[in-house]
């Protein structure tokens, strides 16, 4: 029996909107989703795991791979390189598994382009007080750090039109929720139910040679 490929999803926020609180959220309902773990070269935060929340690697290890042609994505983003890695992908999608790229909006560009299929989502949130007020309430990161994101957010935020559907963050539980409906919805599309099921199919409208016409 053929493995019915996987559907890859792209998850993009500006920094600060919860867009990892909501993943990590929608993951814990859905067990059918395997998360794949970016590359980056960026310093971990407090409480950030190694190959748990990112692959932290040093920039100049970043770019041999990139040199290397190991990234499915990647980009520069607050001066910090992130990519994810071609394995973390392909294998997962060509067994059957549905896998969630949590990334930028540049990083969503370029693997549009390559898999035109995959269901991409934005997050919003309800107001710019509200990002800034999220930033600062992480105590993650320092003044400079703080004000260049949020300079940057209007840019990233007006990329949300490049995206299938868009949720604004303003209850976490209606997100997570929203979330979770939208792959629902997208495991439900026409094509892949007739992949899921064409044996069903096959017995309700009868084929040719089986004698079942109806």
């Amino acid at each position: 029996m053929t493995t019915m490929r996987g559907t890859l999803y792209i998850v993009a926020a500006p920094s600060g909107a919860g867009k990892s609180s909501i993943v990590n959220a929608v993951l814990q309902r859905d067990a059918n989703i395997r998360l794949s773990i970016s590359f980056t070269s960026r310093d971990p935060r407090p409480g950030e795991r190694h190959a748990e929340h990112y692959n932290f690697v040093t920039a100049a290890q970043f770019e041999a791979m990139v040199e290397a042609g190991d990234f499915f994505e990647y980009a520069r983003v607050h001066g910090d390189w992130k990519g994810t890695a071609r394995q973390s992908v392909e294998p997962q999608l060509a067994a059957g598994h549905d896998v969630l790229l949590e990334i930028d909006w540049q990083g969503a560009r370029q693997v549009r382009a390559k898999l035109p299929d995959a269901v991409s989502v934005f997050i919003l949130p309800p107001s710019r007080a509200a990002l800034e007020e999220r930033m600062r309430k992480r105590g993650q990161d320092s003044e400079e750090v703080i004000r260049r994101r949020l300079a940057a957010a209007r840019e990233e935020m007006s990329h949300y039109g490049e995206f299938d559907y868009v949720i604004v963050n303003e209850v976490f539980d209606t997100a997570v929720s929203e979330m979770c409906s939208i792959f629902t919805a997208s495991r439900l599309r026409k094509d892949a139910q007739v992949a899921r099921h064409a044996t069903l199919l096959g017995e309700l409208l009868g084929t040719p040679g089986t004698g079942r016409d109806g």
